[in-house]
């Protein structure tokens, strides 16, 4: 399918009015910003305000309009006006932000490892170095990519990432993160099959009309586009060439204003945070979007707004006032106005009559501060929001930093790391579409040698909690002790993270020392260490020695008979 023709074609599509709008709600939680809260809770930026979403999503009956969404917007801590003759006090707790960075920090604090499946090549050098290259694409540069885009994917619902390359700037492809606002998605069982990336570019003129370039990827091409319309049509199509920031793609392109990218597959991956997303049920386009972590309980970030706001007027109620009589005035003549000294210390008396009011004595007004039931409530509502966003409120440190094992760990977070193994059964498939297509590109335009873009890939990500050094090192010495593991396992159980080389020359090194420090005796024809039974050997079981003894080709056990075999012989 083409770009949209010249005309009167709504923009941002009809159909994506209402998850846009959500989605510009969940932002302004994320950004923390009051006026965009107050904004979208009321004001024009809610697509009930809209005039066309208003009338494709029906709203303009007017039981909707005063008992559906407006009013319900209306009934928000954010939607509600101001008071005439009173500041703008109301505070925003960032919590909303903190969700979505402990987010990205479950997700992405450590690299996970993305390999090539060994069932899919039969060259195991082409494997590493294709693993190699891989390990490039997650540097830091693109690590910090990624812990961006889940970012924002947790508070947004989901992002694109786009795979771009410029070897004037770098050597090697990297990735591009698009907000879910800034592409229009085409959809095929659920699978993106093609993406509109579009973004609004400043006017050449200066006047009121509105610039947008239009970038769709198909696999295996990208066609530009440049529209000049206003703030919700899409207008006539322009050349490149008539926007400044455009005519450098006039070049480029050819005379369908396409550019063949060489590469058989789609160039922008859409990460969800999670699905299914519960709201969007009722529009087809928008059923493969993810769901966002704020989604349902932004009733619940208001009212925390709402508690600390009540909790800080308190604050503001309760300064002690000093309310004096007038007689305590002090004045430079009339119409000068009064005056009263707070650090005189002596006061003459008026010679008066007292008639019982205290009228002629000082008196101090102060209010209570209800710290206990504010601190109460707030400590709920945030507990409330943190579970039902999916993460346990251990992860915020609300349970001190008293230090616990890692088992213990893993009990106080259990809520978190569910939702984080539920995110990553999203993510894996995602990253490696996106390693794959960067892997295409880097072959074709980067020149990438020892790179294999066919090999199908894994990903694993690091343990969310660490083991406890200590109990592991307890574990493998009572299992020594038992004798029932070997040194190959106890390295790799120690390491799991290092691959089969790495173990294998571990398993050699510590063999090395052992030998070292327990030379065998001379005089010993039968090598049985000191008079040891060759058959009580451990490497016969499968010890410390069975790895040492298989490298040459024999079964430890045929090791053992022939030591028998010479002792007889003797």
């Amino acid at each position: 399918m083409p770009l949209p023709t010249s005309g009167k074609t709504p923009w941002p599509p009809i159909q994506f009015a209402e998850p846009f709008a959500d989605m510009d709600v969940w932002r302004a939680w994320y950004g923390g910003d009051t006026a965009h809260l107050a904004q979208v809770y009321g004001g024009p930026g809610s697509y009930a305000a809209n005039p066309r979403a208003r009338e494709f999503f029906d709203l303009n009956k007017p039981s909707q309009y005063r008992g559906g969404i407006v009013g319900g917007l209306a009934r928000m801590f954010w939607g509600e006006p101001v008071t005439p003759g009173q500041p703008q006090a109301k505070l925003h707790v960032p919590i909303a932000a903190d969700v979505a960075e402990l987010s990205a920090n479950l997700l992405w604090t450590d690299i996970p490892t993305v390999t090539v499946d060994s069932d899919s090549t039969t060259d195991a050098g082409l494997a590493k170095s294709t693993t190699e290259q891989i390990k490039r694409y997650l540097d830091d540069r693109g690590h910090a990519t990624m812990r961006e885009g889940t970012e924002q994917a947790s508070a947004l619902s989901g992002v694109y990432v786009r795979v771009v390359w410029d070897v004037s700037l770098r050597p090697r492809p990297w990735w591009d993160i698009l907000g879910p606002d800034a592409v229009i998605p085409e959809w095929k069982w659920g699978i993106l099959a093609a993406a509109t990336v579009w973004r609004q570019l400043d006017s050449p003129t200066g006047g009121s009309e509105v610039w947008r370039l239009l970038e769709r990827h198909e696999p295996g091409s990208i066609e530009y586009g440049l529209y000049k319309g206003d703030a919700d049509v899409l207008g006539m199509s322009m050349a490149l060439a008539d926007h400044p920031e455009t005519e450098g793609l006039a070049g480029r392109v050819n005379d369908k204003g396409m550019v063949d990218t060489q590469v058989d597959r789609l160039l922008v991956a859409y990460l969800p945070n999670i699905r299914p997303n519960r709201g969007w049920g009722h529009i087809p386009e928008a059923v493969p979007f993810g769901r966002s972590d704020f989604a349902g309980i932004e009733p619940l970030l208001g009212a925390l707004d709402e508690a600390w706001t009540s909790w800080m007027r308190d604050l503001r109620l309760g300064k002690a006032r000093i309310m004096l009589p007038q007689s305590m005035l002090e004045t430079d003549g009339p119409g000068t106005g009064g005056m009263f000294d707070l650090d005189r210390e002596v006061f003459v008396q008026l010679n008066m009559l007292d008639d019982g009011s205290g009228a002629a004595a000082l008196a101090m007004n102060q209010f209570a501060i209800r710290v206990d039931e504010h601190e109460r409530t707030c400590n709920a509502l945030r507990k409330q929001i943190l579970s039902s966003a999916g993460y346990s409120a251990q992860s915020f440190g609300d349970e001190g930093t008293v230090a616990a094992t890692a088992t213990e760990v893993v009990a106080r977070k259990e809520e978190s790391l569910t939702t984080r193994g539920t995110k990553i059964l999203y993510q894996r498939p995602a990253l490696l579409d996106l390693v794959t297509a960067t892997m295409m590109v880097d072959v074709v335009h980067c020149r990438a040698k020892g790179v294999d873009p066919a090999a199908e890939l894994t990903a694993t990500w690091p343990q969310a909690v660490q083991p406890d050094p200590e109990a592991v090192g307890r574990t493998l010495s009572f299992l020594e002790t038992a004798g029932a593991i070997s040194t190959y396992m106890k390295v790799k159980t120690l390491r799991p993270e290092w691959d089969e080389e790495e173990v294998l020359k571990e398993v050699a090194r510590i063999r090395d020392d052992k030998q070292v420090a327990n030379p065998i005796p001379a005089g010993d024809p039968f090598n049985t260490g000191g008079g040891q039974d060759p058959q009580n050997d451990p490497a016969a079981d499968g010890g410390d020695g069975a790895l040492e003894d298989a490298g040459d080709g024999q079964e430890p056990g045929d090791q053992a008979d022939d030591n028998q075999g010479q002792a007889k012989a003797a």
